[in-house]
């Protein structure tokens, strides 16, 4: 965990940071905005808390044009109501009452770095996954980790760094899917001072961040075939250069891929470098889809009702056996993903003692189906339905109500839909940018430039 407390408040910041320290945190303290910009483009981190009598608006504002993605926790003397919604509105995530407490501290820190998806698991076949990952993790290996999109690739390329010789340095992430094309060279490998327009600094990239330790491409198979190139010599120099740079800077890290596309079919199609692909295929962890691991399945759904009831100031209540039995044989298309997203659908609609089956809902309020879409099970005044709907509509009103209802079905995910229709997430972002400029309603727009909806 790498904290940037920004302020000083007479000297308590410092004991804040005294705390954070003895907590496990690596501490930077900066007086200002200014010098808190230069860490950030510097050396990066996980977390920072600044002082709510500084320009908090305008620092995150300068933050988010030049792409730090990191949360914003405001602090100040007391218990000051207006201040801490001045904060929470200018962008702060959390307002932290001060003199610290050390509990407290404490708690901030383990809130941020806790994963957001936990690691539980139970079936044989992840059970066989795991004990290659733990076999290989004290390795320098490069790792490809694949399957289905929402089976927990991200959070097996975490166990996988928290077992190896680098757990003590830093875990860096980026989601090659989720940031524009243009964006992505500066966001790896970072830039000099006035590159391109809005450069106005000397930058490091995720490689510089991630030094000494993991740097995990999430998406990879996304990545525009010229930035492959760029990757592989960064992968077989052990160096990089910066965009607008001219000296090479030296890298020690470890890189894990993910991706939900067959990269050898990829490689056919020349979306992506075999070279790379071997590259980075030293090891390949293959994430088995939940379905083919429902002993995992009601681990998880108790785990994510108990989060989401605690989370939600609700009841804690037990799945009914007809409604584990329904989740069981459901075939879950966005895997661990979607079956978060119903359980917390669940815990929200339930009453009574239990979560029964009335709870157990899909986004458009349907309920689920034990057999996948597509499977033949489907009767024949149903199919004559369904054809008689699509009959009248142009092939680009069938694509768009299809692309629409698939995002529905995905919260928002703009990945996730992208994976199940079967196109690329550049596709899908080119469609919707249309919709929308048509006047029609995306499902997840209003969270546009986050990586959740992504």
């Amino acid at each position: 965990m790498r904290l940037l407390i920004v302020g000083t408040l007479n000297g308590q910041l410092g004991t804040a940071s005294k705390m954070a320290i003895s907590n496990g945190a690596q501490v930077t303290h900066i007086e200002d905005t200014q010098g808190a910009l230069g860490i950030l483009r510097s050396k990066g981190a996980d977390l920072l808390i600044i002082d709510v009598a500084l320009e908090i608006k305008a620092f995150i504002k300068q933050i988010r044009s030049e792409h730090f993605s990191l949360p914003v926790i405001a602090c100040g003397v007391g218990n000051n109501a207006e201040l801490a919604i001045e904060a929470i509105r200018a962008g702060a995530k959390e307002y932290l009452p001060l003199p610290p407490d050390a509990e407290l501290i404490a708690a901030v820190l383990q809130a941020v770095s806790d994963d957001e998806r936990p690691f539980i698991y139970k079936d044989p076949a992840m059970d066989k996954v795991v004990k290659l990952a733990e076999q290989i993790a004290p390795s320098e290996a490069s790792i490809l980790i694949t399957g289905e999109t929402g089976s927990g690739k991200e959070v097996m390329a975490r166990y996988v760094h928290e077992r190896s010789n680098r757990a003590n340095k830093p875990f860096i992430a980026i989601n090659c899917a989720a940031i524009p094309e243009n964006l992505l060279e500066s966001e790896l490998f970072g830039h000099e001072k006035g590159a391109f327009t809005g450069a106005v600094a000397r930058r490091v990239g995720k490689f510089e961040e991630a030094d000494g330790g993991t740097l995990l491409l999430d998406e990879i198979s996304e990545m525009d075939v010229r930035l492959q190139a760029k990757l592989l010599r960064a992968l077989q120099e052990r160096e990089i250069d910066r965009v607008g740079g001219n000296k090479p800077v030296p890298i020690n890290i470890r890189i894990i891929g993910t991706s939900n596309r067959n990269l050898a079919e990829e490689v056919k199609a020349g979306n992506f470098r075999e070279d790379l692909m071997f590259r980075l295929n030293v090891v390949n962890l293959k994430i088995p889809s939940l379905s083919e691991r429902k002993q995992d399945i009601p681990e998880l759904a108790k785990f994510f009702s108990k989060r989401y009831a605690e989370m939600n100031d609700v009841p804690i209540r037990e799945l009914s056996d007809e409604a584990m039995s329904q989740l069981k044989n459901h075939h879950w298309q966005g895997n661990v993903r979607e079956l978060e997203n119903t359980i917390h659908r669940a815990v929200l609609l339930a009453q009574g003692d239990v979560i029964g089956v009335e709870a157990i809902l899909l986004p458009d309020g349907s309920t689920h189906s034990a057999a996948p879409a597509g499977t033949g099970q489907q009767s024949g005044d149903e199919a004559q339905v369904a054809g008689g709907v699509l009959v009248g509509k142009t092939v680009a009103q069938v694509e768009q109500d299809l692309i629409i209802d698939t995002l529905k079905h995905c919260l928002g995910n703009r990945t996730h839909a992208a994976n199940i229709l079967g196109i690329s997430i550049r596709t899908l972002r080119n469609k919707l940018n249309l919709y929308v400029n048509d006047g029609v309603s995306v499902p997840g727009n209003e969270n546009q430039g986050s990586s959740a909806s992504a």
